[in-house]
C-alpha cells in the first residue's frame, strides 16, 4: 500500500515539473508570437510606404510612357533589342 503512495507520489511529482516546464515553455512562445507579430506589422507598413511611392513615382510619369505601343519600345531597349 505504501508503495503505490510512492508510485502515485512520484507521478505527481513528474507531472507537476511537465506542467511546469510546458508553462515556461508556452510564455516564451506567446513573447516570441508578440515578437513576429510586431515584426510582421512592421514589414506591412514599410511594404505600405513602398507602394506609396512606386504609386507616386508612377504618377509623375508621362502618360504616353505608360502606353502599350512605347512600352513594346522599352522592353526592346532594356533587353537591349534595337527598336
Amino acid at each position: 500500500m505504501i508503495s503505490e503512495f510512492e508510485i502515485i507520489a512520484e507521478k505527481v511529482k513528474k507531472l507537476s515539473e511537465m506542467v511546469h516546464a510546458l508553462r515556461l515553455e508556452n510564455a516564451e512562445l506567446r513573447r516570441n508570437a508578440a515578437s513576429l507579430t510586431a515584426d510582421n506589422q512592421d514589414l506591412q507598413q514599410r511594404m505600405q510606404q513602398a507602394h506609396q511611392r512606386i504609386e507616386k513615382i508612377l504618377a509623375q510619369l508621362p502618360a504616353d510612357s505608360l502606353s502599350g505601343d512605347d512600352a513594346d519600345g522599352a522592353d526592346d531597349a532594356i533587353r537591349g533589342e534595337a527598336a
